[in-house]
């Protein structure tokens, strides 16, 4: 598949669904225990209190994230490379890309420079902003963290739902991104 929108059918074999749903499954767990960390360490200033200041931060901050993160950041982006990276892993599957297809589906290895430049960046900038984030006291931290949590929840959701929606018959029409010269 080339960077021009193609509709790609992706096989339905009960191998290839596995192999598919390994990745996702890793790709969700990995949000999951991030949601389980952070969600106590968000809901944390509403039980103890908050200024008004600090309330239309919470409120609005979330939100914000709700659609940068959630709808912007994972929706139109993450989530439909990642599902089609997992049925391209299916359709042309190599064991150590099989083995590691979480990492696979979040364009860590086996991707075109622009996509490893880009997913590297964002792991990079992420782990930087957690350890700054970590240094905050609540209710600051909590405000933070809220906002990642809608993110983060919002983004696995939509991600199950692309999933569902590609074994149900669903085309991927967006480009896996894997480096030139890769099976197509």
């Amino acid at each position: 598949m080339t960077s021009a929108m193609v509709r790609l059918f992706p096989p339905r074999t009960p191998a290839a669904v596995l192999i598919a749903g390994w990745g996702m499954l890793g790709v969700v767990a990995l949000l999951a225990s991030a949601l389980a960390r952070l969600t106590p360490l968000a809901i944390e200033p509403l039980t103890t209190g908050m200024t008004p200041l600090q309330w239309a931060l919470y409120i609005g901050w979330s939100l914000f994230n709700l659609y940068a993160e959630g709808y912007k950041g994972f929706q139109k982006a993450f989530v439909p490379r990642s599902v089609a990276r997992a049925f391209y892993l299916a359709r042309y599957p190599r064991p150590l890309h099989v083995a590691l297809a979480p990492l696979f589906c979040m364009g860590l290895f086996h991707a075109n420079r622009k996509r490893l430049i880009l997913s590297w960046g964002l792991v990079i900038g992420v782990t930087a902003l957690v350890t700054l984030v970590r240094g905050l006291d609540q209710p600051w931290r909590g405000i933070v963290d809220a906002g990642v949590v809608l993110g983060l929840s919002y983004g696995t959701v939509a991600l199950l739902i692309a999933f569902v929606a590609v074994l149900r018959g669903r085309p991927i029409t967006v480009s896996p991104q894997v480096p030139d010269g890769a099976p197509q």
